[in-house]
């Protein structure tokens, strides 16, 4: 185990006409495009949609995403709900089956539709690249393995128990009804590095990490997997970004730069030294305990609007999570938000298109709607350990339909007691998770050029 702990991770590169070499350990990390489920890149792309259609399309998902704890006695975990908002492509197996899977931050199972002996149906395959299947024949893989119930990596997961054969079993429930159940597997992953990660090579990257625990999943149910399957990004046991960590010298750290919404590219995601984030300005706070250790919490200390200050009367956890478009509050701490909000903005108020969206106003129609975020304030967060961040207009508010601009912010409920910063909110920065430090970064940055548009050359 100790002497394949380092150098599993290896980034495999294909040289044409060029000298690079056959292979090489990418200690210097990857980073994977991370695609909007809106996106045009997306099988779930619906054209008919404009782009406020969209935007308010991810508002009334996130509305309806709930969030429940694990079951630490067994059975089944229950962990969080999509709808989810991002994607990414996984090649499994050996020779590798690309795999176009959901991907989260609030839940830690990776998992993929299976065949085994009775196959899944699953999504049509994504326009462009190499053919998508939305099933693993795990038949046709040589490098595919079993996870035994006597292994930690069985015990580490909530929901897992023993076969007839003593192989490690999961199942899973989601908050919306949908379940997946199978068996514990390992499996070769290769993931396709960004465009450039090889200078003057003609084809993209690709590492492999060998050995992934995952789900080999014989079923799913509900409406919510239309894809092949899901990668966890959570902080907790099973998660992609824990097991990287375990497997190979890059650490349990990852970041993502999330273009917003208004512009038609991906957005990525990077995981080792490359989830460093060093642009100027860059304010860090620290992981503090969670209710479940999927999620990534922080506390926040106080929202300003303008001079005025409103603080939370004590302390106050928030989740830091891509798959959740609007950021949530209690009551108690959004009223008084809403209110200071409302004192600075001279404009219309506006019937809200949403029951979840309290604060709207018109901003007009035609030339006049382009330039609505000069009347709109800078609300900053203040976080734990003195960081803090400046949303600006189009982090705290949305146009959706156009003309009628809302607060991106909404209160928690009975359904939704979680606290969390949302998507909208993190659209042009980086944000960067470390495990190993306990900590989250932050910095603005411009999202909508941090994933590299490949080469006219590149083979996709």
């Amino acid at each position: 185990m100790a002497g394949r702990a380092i150098l599993l991770i290896v980034l495999v590169l294909t040289a044409r006409s060029y000298g690079c070499t056959a292979a090489y350990v990418g200690d210097g990390g990857f980073s994977v495009e991370f695609i909007h489920r809106d996106s045009v890149k997306s099988p779930l792309h619906d054209r008919s949609l404009t782009l406020h259609d969209r935007v308010l399309a991810a508002v009334r998902r996130s509305t309806a995403r709930p969030y429940a704890g694990g079951d630490p006695s067994g059975g089944v975990a229950e962990i969080v709900s999509t709808p989810y908002e991002y994607l990414m492509y996984v090649r499994v197996g050996t020779p590798p089956t690309r795999m176009l899977a959901l991907a989260d931050t609030g839940s830690n199972l990776v998992w993929f539709k299976c065949r085994n002996g009775t196959s899944i149906s699953g999504a049509p395959p994504a326009a462009g690249g190499a053919p998508v299947s939305p099933v693993f024949d795990l038949s046709s893989s040589s490098s595919y393995g079993l996870v035994a119930c006597r292994l930690p990596s069985c015990q580490a997961i909530y929901g897992t128990s023993c076969d007839a054969n003593s192989f490690c079993q999961y199942q899973s429930s989601y908050g919306d009804g949908s379940t997946t159940s199978g068996i514990l597997s390992t499996e070769t992953f290769y993931f396709d590095d960004a465009p450039g990660g090889c200078v003057g090579c003609r084809e993209r990257p690709q590492l492999h990490l060998s050995r992934v625990n995952f789900g080999c999943a014989t079923k799913a149910t509900g409406n919510t997997f239309q894809l092949a399957g899901y990668v966890g990004l959570g902080a907790g046991n099973g998660s992609l970004v824990n097991q990287i960590g375990a497997l190979t010298s890059l650490g349990r750290r990852f970041a993502y730069c999330l273009a917003p919404f208004y512009v038609n590219v991906s957005s990525i995601l990077d995981f080792g030294a490359r989830a460093t984030v060093t642009e100027p300005g860059a304010v860090t706070t620290p992981l503090i305990p969670s209710a479940m250790d999927a999620f990534y919490t922080i506390l926040l200390t106080s929202v300003k609007i303008g001079s005025s200050t409103i603080a939370p009367p004590k302390p106050y956890p928030v989740i830091v999570d891509s798959g959740t478009t609007l950021t949530f509050l209690d009551k108690a701490l959004l009223d008084p938000i809403v209110e200071e909000i409302s004192r600075s903005i001279k404009l219309p108020r506006k019937q809200s298109p949403e029951k979840q969206l309290g604060l709207c106003y018109d901003v007009g129609v035609g030339g006049a709607t382009q330039d609505w975020k000069k009347h709109f304030p800078e609300v900053t967060l203040e976080f734990g350990g003195g960081a803090a961040i400046t949303l600006q207009a189009r982090n705290a508010f949305a146009e959706l339909p156009v003309g009628t601009v809302c607060l991106a912010m909404a209160p928690v409920t009975d359904d939704r007691s979680v606290t969390i910063i949302g998507n909208i909110a993190q659209q042009n920065f980086r944000v960067g998770f470390d495990l190993d430090k306990g900590t989250v970064t932050f910095a603005a940055a411009d999202c909508a050029s941090s994933y590299p548009s490949p080469p006219a050359s590149v083979s996709l």
